[in-house]
Protein backbone atom coordinates (compact mmCIF):
# COMPACT_ATOMS: atom_id res chain seq x y z
CA UNK A 1 0.00 0.00 0.00
CA UNK A 2 1.55 3.39 -1.14
CA UNK A 3 1.96 6.39 1.50
CA UNK A 4 -0.51 7.97 -0.83
CA UNK A 5 -3.40 5.09 -0.19
CA UNK A 6 -2.03 5.17 3.55
CA UNK A 7 -2.98 9.11 3.71
CA UNK A 8 -6.26 8.13 3.96
CA UNK A 9 -6.07 6.06 7.28
CA UNK A 10 -8.55 6.43 10.03
CA UNK A 11 -7.41 7.22 12.93
CA UNK A 12 -9.52 5.78 16.47
CA UNK A 13 -9.66 5.85 19.99
CA UNK A 14 -10.63 3.13 22.13
CA UNK A 15 -11.19 2.72 25.73
CA UNK A 16 -12.47 -0.34 28.09
CA UNK A 17 -13.89 2.09 30.50
CA UNK A 18 -11.27 1.74 33.20
CA UNK A 19 -12.08 3.16 36.41
CA UNK A 20 -10.03 5.97 37.37
CA UNK A 21 -9.45 7.86 40.17
CA UNK A 22 -10.49 11.57 40.87
CA UNK A 23 -7.96 14.76 42.25
CA UNK A 24 -8.31 13.21 45.53
CA UNK A 25 -6.93 9.94 44.61
CA UNK A 26 -10.44 8.43 45.28
CA UNK A 27 -11.36 5.74 42.46
CA UNK A 28 -14.77 7.19 40.64
CA UNK A 29 -18.11 4.80 40.63
CA UNK A 30 -18.90 2.47 37.98
CA UNK A 31 -21.68 5.04 36.83
CA UNK A 32 -19.29 8.34 36.87
CA UNK A 33 -16.81 6.69 35.03
CA UNK A 34 -19.45 5.45 32.36
CA UNK A 35 -20.77 9.10 32.29
CA UNK A 36 -17.06 10.29 32.04
CA UNK A 37 -16.57 7.80 29.04
CA UNK A 38 -19.63 9.27 26.73
CA UNK A 39 -17.89 12.82 27.58
CA UNK A 40 -14.79 11.49 26.03
CA UNK A 41 -16.48 10.18 23.15
CA UNK A 42 -18.41 13.40 22.44
CA UNK A 43 -14.91 14.93 22.62
CA UNK A 44 -13.47 12.58 20.33
CA UNK A 45 -16.22 13.12 17.27
CA UNK A 46 -15.65 17.36 18.19
CA UNK A 47 -11.90 17.47 17.49
CA UNK A 48 -11.92 14.91 14.32
CA UNK A 49 -11.30 11.40 15.48
CA UNK A 50 -12.83 8.51 13.36
CA UNK A 51 -13.66 5.99 15.64
CA UNK A 52 -14.44 5.31 19.16
CA UNK A 53 -14.25 1.87 20.24
CA UNK A 54 -16.16 0.56 23.99
CA UNK A 55 -14.31 -2.95 25.03
CA UNK A 56 -16.71 -5.58 26.88
CA UNK A 57 -15.71 -6.45 30.55
CA UNK A 58 -17.25 -8.31 33.60
CA UNK A 59 -14.53 -7.15 36.02
CA UNK A 60 -14.20 -5.31 38.46
CA UNK A 61 -11.25 -2.83 37.08
CA UNK A 62 -13.31 -1.95 33.84
CA UNK A 63 -17.03 -0.21 34.28
CA UNK A 64 -18.33 -1.15 30.85
CA UNK A 65 -19.98 -4.39 30.48
CA UNK A 66 -23.23 -2.97 27.55
CA UNK A 67 -21.07 -1.42 25.18
CA UNK A 68 -23.99 -0.74 22.92
CA UNK A 69 -25.89 1.34 25.43
CA UNK A 70 -22.75 3.70 26.17
CA UNK A 71 -22.59 3.74 22.43
CA UNK A 72 -25.71 4.70 21.82
CA UNK A 73 -25.66 7.32 24.54
CA UNK A 74 -23.00 8.48 22.53
CA UNK A 75 -24.54 8.42 19.19
CA UNK A 76 -27.32 10.71 20.69
CA UNK A 77 -24.55 13.59 21.24
CA UNK A 78 -22.18 12.85 17.94
CA UNK A 79 -22.49 13.40 14.76
CA UNK A 80 -19.61 12.01 12.60
CA UNK A 81 -17.72 9.58 14.69
CA UNK A 82 -18.01 5.99 14.23
CA UNK A 83 -19.49 4.27 17.53
CA UNK A 84 -18.41 0.43 17.91
CA UNK A 85 -16.80 -2.45 20.23
CA UNK A 86 -13.04 -2.83 21.09
CA UNK A 87 -14.38 -6.00 21.43
CA UNK A 88 -17.87 -8.00 21.69
CA UNK A 89 -17.02 -11.32 23.68
CA UNK A 90 -19.00 -13.41 20.66
CA UNK A 91 -18.23 -16.39 22.56
CA UNK A 92 -20.23 -15.64 25.88
CA UNK A 93 -23.52 -13.87 23.91
CA UNK A 94 -26.19 -14.45 21.89
CA UNK A 95 -25.48 -13.63 17.44
CA UNK A 96 -28.64 -12.78 16.73
CA UNK A 97 -29.43 -10.92 19.73
CA UNK A 98 -26.10 -9.10 19.59
CA UNK A 99 -26.88 -8.71 15.12
CA UNK A 100 -30.20 -7.14 16.51
CA UNK A 101 -28.69 -4.26 18.89
CA UNK A 102 -26.03 -2.97 16.77
CA UNK A 103 -28.87 -3.25 13.72
CA UNK A 104 -30.24 -0.34 16.52
CA UNK A 105 -27.48 0.95 17.31
CA UNK A 106 -26.69 1.86 13.57
CA UNK A 107 -30.41 3.40 13.08
CA UNK A 108 -29.47 5.45 16.37
CA UNK A 109 -26.43 6.81 15.28
CA UNK A 110 -27.53 6.92 11.45
CA UNK A 111 -24.90 4.25 10.15
CA UNK A 112 -21.91 5.25 12.07
CA UNK A 113 -21.85 1.66 14.31
CA UNK A 114 -19.25 -1.09 13.86
CA UNK A 115 -18.81 -3.95 15.71
CA UNK A 116 -15.34 -5.64 16.75
CA UNK A 117 -15.90 -9.19 17.67
CA UNK A 118 -13.56 -11.49 19.84
CA UNK A 119 -12.98 -13.96 22.42
CA UNK A 120 -12.04 -11.40 24.72
CA UNK A 121 -8.54 -11.66 26.80
CA UNK A 122 -10.70 -12.10 29.82
CA UNK A 123 -12.81 -15.34 30.86
CA UNK A 124 -15.03 -13.40 33.41
CA UNK A 125 -18.21 -13.75 30.92
CA UNK A 126 -18.61 -17.41 30.48
CA UNK A 127 -19.43 -18.58 33.87
CA UNK A 128 -21.41 -15.36 34.60
CA UNK A 129 -23.84 -16.67 31.43
CA UNK A 130 -23.38 -20.16 32.17
CA UNK A 131 -20.54 -21.80 29.74
CA UNK A 132 -18.12 -23.64 29.70
CA UNK A 133 -14.39 -22.96 29.35
CA UNK A 134 -14.13 -26.38 27.55
CA UNK A 135 -16.39 -25.17 24.46
CA UNK A 136 -14.26 -21.93 24.16
CA UNK A 137 -13.06 -22.63 20.44
CA UNK A 138 -16.48 -24.46 19.56
CA UNK A 139 -18.28 -21.33 20.48
CA UNK A 140 -16.46 -18.54 18.87
CA UNK A 141 -16.50 -21.22 15.69
CA UNK A 142 -20.23 -21.81 15.40
CA UNK A 143 -21.22 -18.06 17.15
CA UNK A 144 -19.46 -16.59 14.15
CA UNK A 145 -20.74 -18.78 11.62
CA UNK A 146 -24.13 -17.38 12.66
CA UNK A 147 -23.24 -13.77 13.09
CA UNK A 148 -21.64 -13.65 9.90
CA UNK A 149 -24.70 -15.27 7.86
CA UNK A 150 -26.84 -12.72 9.80
CA UNK A 151 -25.13 -9.53 8.24
CA UNK A 152 -26.28 -10.26 4.90
CA UNK A 153 -30.04 -9.58 6.27
CA UNK A 154 -31.57 -12.30 4.49
CA UNK A 155 -32.95 -14.81 6.08
CA UNK A 156 -30.79 -17.82 7.86
CA UNK A 157 -31.09 -21.01 8.28
CA UNK A 158 -28.46 -22.61 10.31
CA UNK A 159 -27.76 -25.42 12.83
CA UNK A 160 -25.13 -26.15 15.39
CA UNK A 161 -24.42 -27.37 18.96
CA UNK A 162 -24.11 -24.12 21.08
CA UNK A 163 -27.60 -22.74 20.59
CA UNK A 164 -30.82 -23.40 18.93
CA UNK A 165 -31.10 -23.75 15.40
CA UNK A 166 -32.68 -21.46 12.99
CA UNK A 167 -34.92 -22.23 9.91
CA UNK A 168 -35.16 -19.50 7.64
CA UNK A 169 -35.42 -16.74 10.42
CA UNK A 170 -35.76 -13.48 9.21
CA UNK A 171 -33.91 -10.33 12.09
CA UNK A 172 -35.03 -7.24 12.89
CA UNK A 173 -34.39 -4.41 12.14
CA UNK A 174 -32.80 -3.73 9.18
CA UNK A 175 -30.25 -1.28 8.46
CA UNK A 176 -29.92 1.08 5.98
CA UNK A 177 -26.83 -0.10 4.82
CA UNK A 178 -25.43 -2.79 6.37
CA UNK A 179 -23.23 -3.22 9.31
CA UNK A 180 -19.45 -3.24 9.20
CA UNK A 181 -18.07 -5.37 11.11
CA UNK A 182 -14.03 -6.80 12.49
CA UNK A 183 -12.44 -9.62 14.31
CA UNK A 184 -10.26 -8.82 17.03
CA UNK A 185 -6.92 -11.61 16.48
CA UNK A 186 -4.20 -11.32 19.01
CA UNK A 187 -1.61 -13.25 16.82
CA UNK A 188 -2.79 -16.52 16.11
CA UNK A 189 -2.60 -17.80 12.83
CA UNK A 190 -5.29 -19.89 12.58
CA UNK A 191 -7.66 -16.98 13.94
CA UNK A 192 -6.19 -14.71 11.10
CA UNK A 193 -7.27 -17.58 8.68
CA UNK A 194 -10.40 -17.69 10.23
CA UNK A 195 -11.09 -13.90 9.52
CA UNK A 196 -10.33 -14.12 6.15
CA UNK A 197 -12.51 -16.66 5.25
CA UNK A 198 -15.77 -15.05 6.95
CA UNK A 199 -14.84 -12.24 4.58
CA UNK A 200 -14.85 -9.50 8.11
CA UNK A 201 -12.19 -6.86 8.54
CA UNK A 202 -8.69 -7.98 10.18
CA UNK A 203 -7.76 -5.99 13.85
CA UNK A 204 -4.92 -6.38 14.93
CA UNK A 205 -4.22 -6.05 18.91
CA UNK A 206 -0.61 -5.11 19.38
CA UNK A 207 -0.03 -4.81 22.93
CA UNK A 208 3.89 -6.68 23.27
CA UNK A 209 6.82 -6.31 20.66
CA UNK A 210 7.07 -3.98 17.38
CA UNK A 211 4.89 -4.07 14.53
CA UNK A 212 6.97 -5.97 12.38
CA UNK A 213 6.35 -9.10 13.93
CA UNK A 214 3.22 -8.94 13.10
CA UNK A 215 3.69 -8.48 9.53
CA UNK A 216 3.14 -12.00 8.31
CA UNK A 217 -0.26 -12.32 10.07
CA UNK A 218 -1.14 -9.39 7.55
CA UNK A 219 0.47 -11.49 4.50
CA UNK A 220 -1.12 -14.51 5.38
CA UNK A 221 -4.39 -12.27 5.90
CA UNK A 222 -4.11 -11.33 2.21
CA UNK A 223 -3.22 -14.74 1.10
CA UNK A 224 -6.19 -16.22 2.57
CA UNK A 225 -8.50 -13.78 1.61
CA UNK A 226 -7.49 -14.48 -1.95
CA UNK A 227 -7.14 -18.47 -2.10
CA UNK A 228 -11.11 -17.95 -0.72
CA UNK A 229 -11.80 -15.71 -3.33
CA UNK A 230 -12.42 -12.46 -1.59
CA UNK A 231 -12.32 -8.70 -2.28
CA UNK A 232 -9.44 -6.98 -0.30
CA UNK A 233 -10.37 -6.40 3.52
CA UNK A 234 -9.36 -3.52 5.51
CA UNK A 235 -7.05 -4.32 8.19
CA UNK A 236 -6.70 -2.36 11.97
CA UNK A 237 -4.17 -1.83 14.17
CA UNK A 238 -5.16 -1.53 18.54
CA UNK A 239 -2.70 -0.76 20.90
CA UNK A 240 -2.12 1.76 23.89
CA UNK A 241 -1.12 5.08 24.47
CA UNK A 242 -1.35 8.20 26.06
CA UNK A 243 -0.68 11.57 24.21
CA UNK A 244 0.48 14.65 26.38
CA UNK A 245 2.68 18.11 25.26
CA UNK A 246 5.84 16.30 25.98
CA UNK A 247 7.57 12.58 26.06
CA UNK A 248 8.61 13.32 29.34
CA UNK A 249 4.90 14.62 30.93
CA UNK A 250 3.20 11.98 28.96
CA UNK A 251 5.49 9.04 30.49
CA UNK A 252 5.36 10.67 34.12
CA UNK A 253 1.43 10.82 33.68
CA UNK A 254 0.97 7.43 31.99
CA UNK A 255 3.30 5.14 34.34
CA UNK A 256 0.95 4.95 37.20
CA UNK A 257 -2.03 3.62 35.41
CA UNK A 258 -0.27 1.03 32.91
CA UNK A 259 1.87 -0.31 36.37
CA UNK A 260 -1.52 -1.09 37.97
CA UNK A 261 -2.81 -2.65 35.38
CA UNK A 262 -0.39 -4.81 34.54
CA UNK A 263 0.34 -5.64 37.98
CA UNK A 264 -3.49 -6.31 38.51
CA UNK A 265 -3.50 -8.74 36.04
CA UNK A 266 0.03 -10.46 36.40
CA UNK A 267 -1.13 -11.33 39.48
CA UNK A 268 -3.77 -13.09 37.88
CA UNK A 269 -1.36 -14.73 35.27
CA UNK A 270 2.27 -14.72 37.06
CA UNK A 271 3.35 -12.33 35.43
CA UNK A 272 6.46 -10.26 36.97
CA UNK A 273 5.86 -7.08 38.70
CA UNK A 274 6.02 -3.54 36.28
CA UNK A 275 8.73 -1.77 35.85
CA UNK A 276 9.61 1.59 34.72
CA UNK A 277 12.45 0.07 32.74
CA UNK A 278 9.79 -1.98 31.28
CA UNK A 279 7.61 0.71 30.59
CA UNK A 280 10.26 2.92 28.86
CA UNK A 281 11.18 -0.04 26.53
CA UNK A 282 7.42 -0.76 25.89
CA UNK A 283 7.05 3.14 24.66
CA UNK A 284 10.45 3.13 22.71
CA UNK A 285 10.79 2.14 19.16
CA UNK A 286 10.61 -1.57 19.85
CA UNK A 287 7.52 -1.40 21.76
CA UNK A 288 4.15 -1.49 21.24
CA UNK A 289 2.84 1.60 23.53
CA UNK A 290 2.25 4.89 21.76
CA UNK A 291 3.42 7.02 24.98
CA UNK A 292 4.65 10.61 24.67
CA UNK A 293 4.31 13.97 22.86
CA UNK A 294 1.87 14.56 19.34
CA UNK A 295 5.11 14.16 17.15
CA UNK A 296 6.56 11.10 19.07
CA UNK A 297 3.00 9.37 19.02
CA UNK A 298 2.22 10.46 15.47
CA UNK A 299 5.57 9.13 14.15
CA UNK A 300 5.37 5.76 15.97
CA UNK A 301 1.79 5.36 14.13
CA UNK A 302 3.25 6.52 10.83
CA UNK A 303 6.01 3.49 11.02
CA UNK A 304 3.41 1.04 12.21
CA UNK A 305 0.83 1.72 9.42
CA UNK A 306 4.00 2.09 6.59
CA UNK A 307 5.27 -1.18 8.19
CA UNK A 308 1.68 -3.52 8.36
CA UNK A 309 -0.04 -1.52 5.63
CA UNK A 310 -3.21 -0.81 7.85
CA UNK A 311 -6.02 1.34 6.93
CA UNK A 312 -7.09 1.95 10.69
CA UNK A 313 -5.03 2.68 13.77
CA UNK A 314 -7.25 2.60 17.09
CA UNK A 315 -5.36 4.00 20.56
CA UNK A 316 -6.97 2.28 23.51
CA UNK A 317 -6.01 6.13 25.44
CA UNK A 318 -7.40 4.51 29.07
CA UNK A 319 -5.34 2.44 30.71
CA UNK A 320 -5.64 1.47 34.69
CA UNK A 321 -6.28 4.74 36.74
CA UNK A 322 -5.39 7.49 34.72
CA UNK A 323 -7.11 10.22 35.41
CA UNK A 324 -10.90 11.49 32.89
CA UNK A 325 -9.02 14.60 32.80
CA UNK A 326 -5.41 13.59 31.24
CA UNK A 327 -7.57 11.36 29.32
CA UNK A 328 -9.56 14.30 27.84
CA UNK A 329 -6.19 16.53 27.47
CA UNK A 330 -4.51 13.20 25.58
CA UNK A 331 -8.21 12.84 23.17
CA UNK A 332 -7.99 16.59 22.38
CA UNK A 333 -4.35 16.08 21.36
CA UNK A 334 -4.68 13.21 19.59
CA UNK A 335 -7.38 15.06 17.03
CA UNK A 336 -5.72 18.18 16.80
CA UNK A 337 -2.35 17.56 16.23
CA UNK A 338 -1.74 13.46 16.22
CA UNK A 339 -3.96 13.11 13.32
CA UNK A 340 -2.77 16.11 11.00
CA UNK A 341 0.47 14.89 11.76
CA UNK A 342 0.23 11.20 10.69
CA UNK A 343 -1.32 12.52 7.39
CA UNK A 344 0.98 15.22 7.06
CA UNK A 345 3.87 12.44 7.32
CA UNK A 346 2.11 10.21 5.29
CA UNK A 347 1.13 12.46 2.71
Amino acid sequence: MTDQNLAAIELGLDTFGDVTRDSAGELLSDAQTIRNVVDQAVLADEVGVAFFGVGEHHRPEFAISSPEIVLAAAAARTKNIHLGTAVTVLSSDDPVRLFERFATLDAISNGRAEVILGRGSFIESFPLFGYELSDYEVLFEEKLDLFTQLLTEKPVTWQGTTRASLTDADVFPKTEGGLKAWIGVGGSPESVVRTARHGLGLMLAIIGGPSARFRPFVDLYHRSLAEFGRDTLPVGVHSPGHVAATDQQAWDEAYEGFQAMHNTIGRERGWPPYSRMRFQHDVGPEGSTYVGSPETVARKIVDTVRTLGASRFDMKFATGTLSHEKMMTSIELYGTKVIPLVRDMLS
